[in-house]
């Protein structure tokens, strides 16, 4: 609007005012995104991803054992802990069938090795088999010790340790249950040991041979209906 009435366009005049507008958008360069007034360029890492890191020869060993336990047992691992402790029972079912199941650090190394073939001698020897508690405790821990033993599995002092820490508390464990008479094998173990002590030689008997390497119905008998649950402390 002006003074001598409101000002008139024609279609020629929005357009170009419209290529004005284009025309000088084109003509604008963009801002540089640097202090120097470069443009940035993407830098592109050309470094190629790290390979997946192969399993060592020790671990791979460890797996082998874990499937044969499995096999030769009827083993079914529930969970694997991450703590040093495990757990061993079984559940019979209605049509008779029954479950081995245990729960156990996975094998990685002597300690963790160890432990996961103590659960598995729990079935080897046939839960219940031997009583009190603490003398069946007593046989899985042999067993565990001498497959270890047998198959080239290193026993270190540690691992001995543990079995002697393990026993003990076993023992004082059956005796706020009343435990009156302590079975011979355990004798070794009554006193707590200290750990400037080197621990007991992980057998304290003579080796009884692969047998206690076969299928437990062979060496335990029949193979129980309804067992509890055996454990290793943590």
């Amino acid at each position: 609007m002006s003074e001598h009435g409101p000002i008139r366009r024609g279609l020629g005049d929005f357009a170009t005012t419209l290529w004005d507008l284009l025309h000088v958008a084109r003509n604008e360069k963009p801002k540089s995104s640097t202090a120097g007034g470069r443009p940035r360029t993407a830098v592109v890492d050309a470094t190629p991803p790290s390979p997946a890191r192969p399993r060592g020869r020790q671990q791979t060993r460890y797996e082998a054992l874990v499937g044969s336990m499995k096999r030769r047992y009827g083993l079914r691992v529930v969970r694997w802990r991450s703590s040093t402790s495990g757990c061993a029972w079984t559940v019979t079912y209605r049509d008779g069938s029954v479950a081995r199941l245990i729960e156990s650090p996975r094998p990685r190394g002597p300690m963790s090795c160890a432990v996961f073939l103590h659960e598995v001698g729990h079935h080897a020897i046939g839960l219940g088999a031997y009583r009190p508690r603490c003398l069946e405790e007593y046989h899985a821990w042999r067993w565990s010790l001498e497959t270890m033993l047998e198959l080239g599995f290193n026993v270190t002092d540690a691992v001995r340790r543990r079995r002697d820490e393990s026993l003990h508390y076993a023992i004082a464990k059956a005796s706020r249950r009343g435990l009156k008479r302590l079975p011979v094998e355990l004798v070794p173990f009554l006193e707590p040991r200290s750990r400037a002590v080197e621990p007991l030689p992980a057998l304290l008997e003579a080796v009884r041979g692969p047998a206690l390497l076969e299928d437990p119905r062979s060496v335990a008998g029949e193979t129980p209906t309804t067992r509890g649950a055996s454990s290793v402390a943590g």
